[in-house]
């Protein structure tokens, strides 16, 4: 590279006033002085200061106003020293400093972490909620927070926990519903991705997301919601008072190869490509599948034709796998060649050790994901290799691949990410954001408390709703359900009809009691009734489904490999497995929480109350702490070996969450290594990880 025209190419765009050119060709230029390890001269520490990059300063090489600038936009993230943020951060770091409520669309690259925690260590806010799109995602945040804020805030990420003074709260949108009733003051509410409130990016759980921020929006002081890639917003209730914020301002370049132009559809060569892209790049890669069945597909091509990884710290994975899952699993064997598997269903723990692994250098060198990998965790990698155009059953759209795509390059590591297309990219499109008030939320809203936001139409449907509800269940009785929050799902039309069918079926209903029973043979007949209620989306036939409830009673007495020897008799393998008990916790449970509201008020002269079971099936049959510190990194098999070394009691009925992490942090790590007898290498592994997530942090300095 030819340093000198090149920094005047960058010049020539400032000039004509084309910033995104000047700042790409910038990156270029950075990636080059990078790879031959050269200091940045002064005239290159003045584009990077003119297009903005304030963090990529050397301020060794830097004249004075460059060295000025570094140190002027520098801020309290809350981390050990102060951190410089580029221009659009500060920009939009300023905006929330002075009160304003921000929907803010940046890309993937932006650094949209240093804003929030800046403006928790500046401004200090007494309760801050954050909702993330999924349970991963939950624990990356808390671990950064816990690091920087753990002796000023309780950080809190299970539901029914008691606030403190200080509280960060952080989880998907159906746990944030729970602390509506306890938060009387918050000062922040963050929606991290979203886009996801409307249901053209997430059909199933967008009525939930809307109906938290309604309900905490309308307590919050102040709004900032954060997404890639929108180019406009509908004015609407959700994002009333609000300012949107468009940042086009990449701090990384892409470089796209398009190697789909010479594979023309022949599989045999996409599958030939995709091995020569894998073995002649020396950094990570992601590799977007974008269907199950096409993990599977990459998978057996990656296993067939990779040679066995000599990384130590890889054969341990494999071995703890093969022990704690099971041999013959496309997850075992990927491994032992350097790759992993990200996915929606995999355990919370396994996806977070497998995107540890990822980001450390004699780790995993390729990670093959669904979309979950743009949703679920904050992680990049030199190298994006899209193998299918494909989401799912639907084509890929221009969204959801930009964000994927965004995931190559990252500050300070790679200034260059690297996309390889092996099938034709959809073409480019603009994503104007619609946020509407949805039927669904019926139930949810009291148009009395949102009568100044709701059109005369959606308050006419809400009182319509009422009044049949009212119908079936009687005179007061949904406005007292209403006013407790109780019911789990945020589809008015499935609480209708739970209520239709109990209270026109009594007699059909007789026996729920039974569910308590510890006679799992007892339960068939009302498991069928339940399940029932919601057809299809279960994900297996119901009598597989119910057949695998009662085997998964056995969760904490049995390992998983027993346990899949069980179920192998209805046909279920270890990924079936997954998404089952997904199933189980997640939706069954809240249905069978709503069946169990209606139920009461309806046989009100009866004192049925399916709590126990509940709790039991939405923790899958684990001691309840066991199942929350699995969130935080800690795979159920290691709690046990916990418990029946009798480091902590985990069947202690008395136990929390927050009580096992104080018992965990007095113990520490050394010393559970030294009572533990039975823990393997992965398990010190883990552990070592688990216990930095866990953490009480020292202040800087006293307020």
């Amino acid at each position: 590279m030819d340093a000198f025209n090149a920094c005047r190419q960058v010049n020539d765009f400032l000039h004509q006033k084309d910033e995104n050119s000047a700042r790409n060709a910038l990156i270029k230029i950075l990636d080059y002085y990078e790879q031959q390890n050269l200091k940045y001269d002064p005239v290159v520490n003045h584009l990077i200061r003119q297009v903005g990059l304030y963090p990529y300063l050397q301020i060794e090489t830097a004249s004075w106003q460059d060295r000025f600038a570094y140190e002027s936009f520098k801020s309290d993230v809350g981390a050990e020293k102060p951190v410089t943020l580029h221009r659009e951060q500060a920009s939009i770091l300023k905006k929330l400093m002075i009160g304003k409520s921000l929907a803010v669309s940046a890309p993937t690259s932006f650094g949209k972490s240093f804003i929030i925690d800046s403006f928790i260590s500046l401004k200090k806010p007494k309760n801050i909620v954050i909702i993330v799109p999924t349970i991963a995602l939950t624990d990356e945040t808390r671990r950064r927070l816990q690091r920087k804020f753990s002796s000023h805030y309780k950080i809190i990420t299970t539901s029914d926990v008691e606030l403190e003074e200080n509280n960060i709260l952080i989880f998907p949108q159906e746990r944030a519903i729970h602390y509506l009733g306890k938060i009387s003051d918050l000062d922040m509410l963050v929606i991290d991705e979203f886009y996801k409130a409307s249901p053209k990016f997430d059909k199933e759980r967008s009525s939930s997301l809307l109906n938290a921020i309604l309900k905490l929006g309308k307590k919050a002081k102040q709004k900032y919601f954060l997404a890639p890639n929108i180019t406009s917003i509908n004015e609407s209730i959700f994002t009333k008072g609000m300012e949107f914020v468009h940042v086009d301002f990449n701090t990384v370049y892409l470089e796209k190869y398009n190697l789909y132009k010479h594979i023309c559809g022949d599989e045999n060569k996409k599958s030939d490509e995709l091995l020569k892209v894998l073995r002649n790049t020396n950094g990570k890669s992601l590799i977007y599948a974008g269907t199950y069945s096409n993990i599977d597909k990459v998978s057996n091509l990656l296993i067939d034709n990779n040679d066995l990884s000599q990384s130590k710290k890889l054969k341990d994975f494999e071995y703890w796998l093969t022990k704690n899952y099971g041999r013959n699993w496309h997850l075992t064997n990927l491994v032992k060649r350097g790759s992993g598997i990200h996915n929606g269903q995999l355990h919370r723990s396994l996806s977070q050790i497998q995107v540890k692994l990822f980001e450390e250098e004699d780790g995993l060198k390729n990670l093959i994901s669904t979309s979950s990998i743009i949703e679920g965790v904050n992680t990049s990698a030199e190298n994006v290799i899209i193998w299918r155009n494909r989401n799912g059953r639907s084509r890929l759209n221009d969204f959801t691949y930009k964000n994927i795509i965004g995931r190559g390059g990252r500050m300070f590591k790679h200034f260059i990410g690297k996309i390889y297309l092996l099938e034709e990219p959809p073409e480019s499109a603009e994503t104007r954001l619609e946020l509407n008030f949805p039927d669904e939320l019926l139930s949810e809203v009291d148009e009395i408390d949102f009568k100044n936001e709701l059109s005369k139409e959606q308050i006419a449907k809400i009182i319509s709703y009422k009044e049949e509800m009212t119908e079936i269940l009687g005179e007061g009785v949904f406005n007292e359900l209403q006013k407790e929050k109780a019911f789990e799902s945020s589809n008015s039309f499935l609480i209708r009809d739970i209520a239709i069918d109990i209270s026109t079926n009594e007699s059909s209903w007789n026996g729920l009691g039974y569910l308590n029973s510890n006679n799992i043979e007892d339960w068939d007949r009302l498991l069928y009734k339940v399940i029932k209620l919601q057809p299809g989306g279960w994900g297996i036939e119901y009598n597989k489904f119910v057949g695998f409830i009662k085997i998964l009673t056995a969760n904490w007495t049995k390992t998983i490999p027993e346990l899949l020897y069980e179920l192998d008799e209805l046909d279920i393998g270890v990924d079936d497995f997954f998404k089952l008990e997904r199933n189980v916790t997640y939706k069954f449970s809240s249905l069978l929480n709503d069946v169990n509201v209606i139920q009461k008020k309806v046989f009100s002269d009866q004192t049925i109350d399916l709590s126990p079971f509940i709790v039991r099936i939405s923790h899958a049959f684990l001691p309840p702490t066991v199942y929350q510190l699995e969130e935080y990194g800690l795979p159920r098999m290691i709690s046990k070996k916990l418990h029946e070394s009798r480091v902590i009691n985990f069947e202690d009925s008395e136990l929390d969450l927050h009580k096992a992490i104080n018992i965990l942090n007095k113990f520490t790590y050394q010393r559970i290594k030294e009572i533990v007898q039975d823990l393997d290498n992965f398990d010190y592994y883990i552990l070592e990880y688990f216990f930095d997530g866990i953490s009480i942090n020292k202040p800087k300095i006293a307020d």
